[in-house]
């Protein structure tokens, strides 16, 4: 019966009909949200991944190339999307470790102690994104402004505004003793 039931609503999208894509939605939304919660462990990105996938169905007209059975491929869809989104996550954890270790070496001389060294990747961690990918970039890889804001697909300006928080950011939160540091990069 509800197979049956999902069969037709999928007919009825794909004549266009709005009306059976809201009940597909109103249908699976929240086992689609526990599900996602079950591999992200995060209410509120599961959420927000399982609306964008909607959104993207809707905009993408995913839905033309289902035949026959919905329930299975939303849930199948929802998480491969989930397991995309943890594999980028652990990758841009391993990028954030990895910066941690070259910043320790470029900006912190050897003669630090380790709580030091744990301190910096801690903060590091704290930083947005962007910030990140922006020092990284500049500090570490040496990029000028204009080619680091290429790779970011941002302005210069942006760029620059990035680096001033991400550098206020760090010197707010390390906190170095003057016996350490009388002649601090940071």
């Amino acid at each position: 019966m509800e197979e049956q039931q999902d069969i037709l609503l999928l007919q009825q999208l794909n004549t266009g009909d709005k009306s059976a894509y809201d009940a597909i939605f109103l249908k699976y939304y929240r086992m689609l949200c526990t599900n996602a919660y079950f591999l992200l462990q995060d209410e509120q990105q599961a959420k927000d991944l399982v609306q964008q996938f909607f959104l993207e169905m809707w905009d993408k007209q995913l839905y033309r190339q289902l035949h026959g059975e919905i329930k299975g491929y939303l849930f199948r869809a929802v998480q491969h999307r989930c397991l995309n989104l943890l594999k980028k996550q652990a990758y841009q954890q391993r990028e954030l470790e990895a910066y941690g270790l070259q910043l320790e070496r470029d900006m912190i001389p050897e003669t630090r102690s380790p709580e030091i060294y744990q301190q910096v990747i801690h903060v590091m961690r704290e930083l947005p994104v962007q910030r990140q990918q922006a020092f990284r970039l500049v500090y570490l890889q040496q990029k000028k402004y204009q080619e680091a804001a290429d790779d970011m697909s941002i302005s210069v300006n942006s760029l620059k505004t990035h680096l001033k928080l991400a550098l206020k950011f760090l010197r707010e939160k390390i906190k170095i003793s003057e016996k350490d540091s009388p002649d601090s990069n940071i």
